[in-house]
């Protein structure tokens, strides 16, 4: 296949004309993997659902679903009887949540929770003593029920305890984890075994230190994919400001993609066969309504969140800087939420099951770009202009550029904010526009961007914080 050599972007600030570099910054080495190899956009879009998700409704946005499934659902105590896919209050799981999720084309992850048999228990590690053995037995029984070997094939899967991080015995965690893999893998070799939340940096109550067990050579044979939290989040050693705020993708003061791109470089380094995945990323945006009705602590936090229009943007651009790594998949967070003024707990595509704007614009990127795959940086000015290309699985001549400002704010009411745009000129784009897209905030036709024919083979148009989707056929 022909190579195409990296397009000449000039983008003029407007109303200044100043020109800024015309080459892409030097990307990190989580960000030179080769395409072969890379996903296709809808198998690399996930969404984080539980027991009431619609299942017909999100499979407009992605394909890929992960479960927060509890061990004290199916069973009242370590070593009572298994009855999957009964749970101990008699809900069946194949009939009431994955064959359902199945019916409508997701394929499940399924996150094994230890939830209240966890460390939040008292005296929790006398609560396993003596169940070790079981653990393996729940994995087997699972993996050969749920796995996809199995006759109902209803998950791909496993991810073995949530966010257990540093709460949670480590010597005891190892020997679950160890016991509950064995057993996975003995149910059903096929199915893919995840690490909880983990980072290459000391370990917190969320993420575990891939250098505490992921390296021992006993437990890397037992996983195939390092599984990664990371949330927007302002850095506590940078800012005097409240970080449970978030702020947007690009902002270089984050841990955001930082410790993506560290799991990467641990990974290359100790663990090459295996894949990273980001299981959950987000952001909250509730209504105005609902910031009059913050809970206190949300109030002593002088907690934010973000707009609609920020949450639709920013989990869009986070989909795509995840592309640009060597990310197999990338899971938000969440489906639905009630509208709750709260850190965690206005991060839906939906609002009591009714779209917001986030829904349509990942909805949007899901159908342009489900069948392409990452291909190279065409551009990356910070703090000015991002411009990525997409290339068809199947069809090398048609290309996707997805160009948008790399800016934003720490909340929706922060002091002074306007939102950036800039007049660019794209130039030597590698074929015809067939169509110039602008980023969906609601139901119908998707919205035209205005643009002009620039020289031979270039374009000029006005480029904001929503990515635009130039559609382009070779």
């Amino acid at each position: 296949m022909k190579h195409f050599l990296l397009a000449a972007v000039v983008i003029c600030l407007a109303g200044s004309g100043m020109h800024c570099s015309s080459s892409a910054s030097e990307p990190s080495s989580a960000e030179t993997a080769p395409v072969i190899g890379r996903p296709l956009f809808k198998d690399f879009m996930g969404i984080n659902g539980h027991f009431t998700f619609r299942p017909r409704l999100y499979a407009q946005t992605c394909r890929l679903a992960r479960s927060y499934h509890n061990i004290d659902w199916d069973v009242k105590a370590p070593g009572d009887p298994l009855t999957i896919p009964i749970a101990a209050n008699q809900v069946n799981w194949k009939r009431d949540v994955y064959g359902s999720w199945k019916k409508e084309g997701f394929e499940t992850d399924i996150c094994i929770q230890f939830s209240s048999f966890g460390a939040g228990r008292p005296n929790y590690k006398q609560f396993w003593a003596g169940h070790e053995q079981w653990c393996y037995d729940y994995g087997k029984a699972m993996a050969a029920y749920y796995g996809p070997s199995g006759e109902e094939r209803l998950c791909t899967s496993f991810e073995i305890g949530n966010e257990p991080g540093n709460r949670f015995d480590l010597a005891l965690f190892k020997t679950l984890f160890k016991k509950m893999a064995q057993g996975i893998r003995a149910g059903d070799p096929r199915a893919k075994i995840l690490t909880p939340a983990v980072n290459a940096r000391k370990a917190d109550g969320y993420s575990q230190d891939l250098n505490d067990i992921y390296n021992d050579k006993d437990i890397l044979p037992l996983y195939d994919v390092i599984n990664v939290h990371t949330y927007a989040t302002l850095d506590k050693s940078l800012t005097s400001e409240n970080t449970w705020n978030r702020s947007f993708p690009e902002d270089a003061s984050l841990n955001y993609l930082k410790v993506i791109d560290e799991a990467i470089e641990w990974r290359n380094r100790n663990a090459k066969d295996k894949e990273v995945w980001v299981t959950e990323f987000g952001y909250d945006a509730c209504t105005p309504e609902a910031m009059k009705h913050r809970k206190d602590w949300m109030l002593k936090l002088n907690w934010q969140g973000a707009s609609d229009s920020m949450q639709a943007q920013y989990l869009v651009r986070s989909f795509l800087v995840f592309a640009a790594r060597d990310v197999q998949r990338a899971y938000l967070y969440y489906y639905n939420d009630e509208d709750e003024a709260a850190f965690h707990a206005a991060s839906g595509l939906t609002r009591n099951f009714k779209p917001k704007m986030s829904f349509w614009a990942v909805k949007q990127l899901y159908q342009t770009l489900g069948d392409y795959r990452f291909k190279r940086i065409v551009k990356r000015d910070k703090g000015e202009l991002y411009v990525y290309e997409f290339e068809h699985g199947s069809d090398p001549k048609k290309l996707v550029w997805v160009a948008w400002s790399p800016t934003g704010a720490k909340t929706q009411e922060q002091e002074g904010y306007q939102p950036h745009q800039i007049s660019a000129t794209l130039d030597s784009l590698p074929g015809i526009p067939v169509s110039v897209n602008a980023m969906a905030t609601a139901a119908g036709d998707i919205p035209q961007q205005q643009w002009k024919k620039a020289g031979v083979s270039g374009i000029t148009l006005t480029i904001g914080e929503s990515p635009v989707y130039i559609v382009i056929n070779k």
